[in-house]
């Protein structure tokens, strides 16, 4: 099989999978498949150059935590002051993920890395060292960037958890 066949069963296996990502890095379904779209025309780019097609996940899910982090940062520099608010688009979540709304939007505050580090760990279940390969770190960063999220998540979810429950 070719390379560019490859690539097209790559694409037809994995889509979903990547979309499911993609949403959870960028919040929202419209945003995830134009993450998706970008990641996957980046990737074809470079398919004749990426050597093991069998091992492209990682390839490719590195190349969607960057381009989602630079998205994040490029919105930031590009506000502009209107007299006029649009209107808010609500993430569609009964597509987008199993987890609640309210932790979900806990996990959209995380810094963009410990959200990253979030989503490959625990919704992708890559292995710390893979996930450390995903996102070109040590896998020392992996878990202190997991330790943070997981006790930021913690500390915002569990207060509201216990509101109403007596404590002995």
């Amino acid at each position: 099989m070719g390379g560019e066949e490859k690539f097209h069963e790559f694409v037809a296996t994995r889509r979903a999978a990547l979309l499911r990502t993609a949403c959870l890095l960028s919040g929202d379904w419209a945003s995830a498949e134009d993450l998706v779209q970008t990641t996957l025309t980046k990737t074809y780019l470079a398919w004749e150059r990426i050597k093991d097609h069998d091992a492209a996940d990682a390839y490719v899910r590195k190349i969607m935590v960057n381009t989602a982090t630079s998205w994040w940062r490029r919105r930031w520099r590009g506000e502009q002051p209107t007299e006029v608010l649009p209107e808010i688009v609500q993430p569609d979540f009964a597509e987008c993920s199993a987890l609640s709304q309210d932790l979900w939007a806990e996990v959209r505050k995380l810094p963009a890395r410990q959200r990253a580090v979030v989503v490959l760990r625990f919704h992708d279940d890559l292995s710390e060292a893979a996930t450390a390969a995903a996102l070109g770190v040590t896998v020392g960063t992996v878990k202190s960037q997991t330790s943070r999220a997981i006790s930021a998540l913690r500390d915002r979810v569990q207060p509201a958890a216990t509101e109403g429950s007596v404590t002995r």
